[in-house]
């Protein structure tokens, strides 16, 4: 089985339901998006959201693509920085209980925090994160030896505000010969780092996801002329358009896949589980075909739980459909 190490911004997401947009309003939070927040905002936030009912669970954009290809059975590790504090404990025990080999840095400031409102009748997501610890990752904490014996290295667009921890992850991937795969981050961080990610995608990274919004911040047009446009700076180019499924193209070669069949509730999660589901099949030889379907599978599991944990029933029924995908599509010896 292939092996995946991931970079990222290690948060807790705090994930609360609302009935509608007021809370986002009174906070100044345009819905759809990700916007950082000072600690004295995000402590308001997180004072006032405390008595309506939250739930905790362990993070961040890479940190959950990690639990899943862990999940598959690839050898998983992690690159983050926590503070020495309850959130950063409960991020720790949650990546040891998937058995992720975690190199976790202990930072000054407390742990990272997302903030997740999920807004009626469409469960869209509105975030407001503090990064805490999390931005004190520095380009000098990384070691050499961390990314030697992986196969793969995945990278979370919202580590953009730190271009030279990035930077400096990606040339040391590149020197252990790693397969590099990026996952943008919300349209706003594109925009504000349009330059920087060029130049990471066309000189470092081999497969880019984006969802739509996040595509046509990098490249200025719809989906299918911006999965164009990007295959043309990397290996695969994946974008992804919600409830009509994902297109994939590599060279010449190209496929949309329809989104699998869901009931959702929450959309937190599903671009992170998409990506582990493809980068799973990826590391098998299976496809792109077929590395878009499985990750549709298992984004259209996560999407009917609120948070980015798939209970054990979904977990089953998705394997099961994998075991049959992979199956049908492997040569017989």
């Amino acid at each position: 089985m292939a092996s995946i190490l991931g970079i990222g911004n290690a948060l807790t997401d705090i994930l609360a339901l609302l009935p509608d947009d007021s809370f986002l309003k009174e906070f100044h939070l345009p819905k759809g998006s990700m916007q950082h927040v000072d600690m004295e905002t995000g402590d308001k936030i997180w004072q006032t959201l405390k008595p309506m009912g939250v739930q905790l669970v362990a993070g961040g954009s890479a940190a959950n693509t990690i639990a899943g290809t862990a999940i598959f059975g690839m050898r998983s590790g992690f690159i983050g920085k926590v503070g020495d504090d309850d959130l950063g404990h409960l991020f720790k025990s949650d990546q040891a209980q998937y058995g992720i080999k975690s190199m976790l840095l202990k930072g000054v400031h407390s742990s990272g925090r997302a903030m997740v409102f999920i807004t009626a009748p469409n469960a869209e997501r509105t975030f407001a994160v503090y990064l805490g610890a999390a931005l004190e990752l520095v380009p000098e904490d990384l070691k050499q030896e961390w990314f030697e014996g992986y196969d793969y290295f995945h990278i979370e667009g919202y580590l953009v505000q730190n271009q030279a921890t990035i930077r400096r992850a990606v040339e040391l991937a590149k020197e252990a010969g790693c397969i590099i795969s990026l996952d943008m981050a919300s349209y706003n961080v594109v925009e504000s780092n349009n330059a920087f990610l060029h130049d990471l995608v066309e000189n470092y990274v081999d497969i880019v996801f984006a969802n739509e919004t996040e595509a046509k911040a990098f490249t200025g047009s719809e989906p299918r002329e911006a999965l164009d446009k990007i295959a043309q700076s990397c290996r695969i180019a994946v974008v992804k358009v919600g409830k009509e499924g994902s297109m994939v193209r590599s060279g010449e070669e190209y496929h949309f896949i329809e989104a699998w069949p869901a009931q959702p509730i929450d959309a937190t999660g599903a671009g992170d589980t998409y990506a582990a589901g493809f980068l799973y099949a990826h590391s098998l030889g299976m496809p792109l075909k077929v590395c878009g379907e499985i990750g549709s599978i298992i984004a259209a599991k996560v999407v009917e739980v609120v948070g980015t944990k798939i209970d054990i029933p979904r977990w089953k029924a998705a394997k099961k459909e994998i075991r049959e995908l992979i199956a049908a599509n492997t040569p017989e010896a």
